[in-house]
């Protein structure tokens, strides 16, 4: 395999944000990593993804989009951060205590899974993270998606003891995972 490198988006990267995300959505786990589906994902129009690129893209401050990209150009990982601000709720009805990031919609094409692609995106995501002078990284992952929960704890994320039931599968449930930021302990 060639090597990579990680960045954040551009804002006219779209159309390659859109591939990526329905290729995510095909994968035999979407549904226990993704709250969206494949279905509506692809009905979206260009507008929306524009919209998309151009709030997760250079410059932003309140959602970061990161790939890992091949020398050739080819986007085999990604993930997203979003900044929840202390005082707000959260998608899930829940108070937001600190100012933190979320991780979103992490994706490694499969060919690249179990090597160095999910750590260089969470390093810049953090790296991120800790320059804008969030406090704490968060992320929400299905209680059975056992592979993911584990490379969470490999980067240091530890279960917070919330629980998220899911509305769309009654008697399932998301577990949030938390990594304090360079100022000490805020769970």
């Amino acid at each position: 395999m060639s090597d990579f490198s990680v960045r954040g988006i551009q804002a006219q990267e779209w159309g390659a944000v859109k591939a990526l995300r329905l290729l995510a959505l095909q994968d035999p786990m979407a549904p226990l990593a993704f709250l969206e589906t494949y279905e509506h994902a692809v009905e979206q129009p260009d507008s929306f993804w524009q919209e998309r690129a151009s709030r997760a893209g250079e410059g932003a401050l309140a959602v970061r989009q990161f790939i890992a990209e091949t020398e050739d150009g080819v986007w085999v990982g990604t993930l997203t951060v979003l900044v929840e601000a202390a005082g707000t709720v959260d998608w899930a009805g829940y108070p937001v205590e600190h100012q933190q990031g979320h991780v979103v919609g992490v994706y490694v094409r499969p060919e690249w899974r179990g090597g160095e692609v999910i750590r260089g995106l969470f390093d810049a995501a953090l790296e991120w993270a800790w320059e804008h002078g969030l406090e704490r990284v968060r992320l929400i992952v299905h209680e059975e998606n056992l592979r993911a929960q584990g490379a969470y704890r490999k980067f240091g994320f530890v279960p917070s003891g919330v629980t998220v039931a899911l509305e769309a599968a009654p008697g399932e449930s998301e577990l949030e995972f938390v990594l304090d930021g360079p100022g000490g302990s805020h769970r």
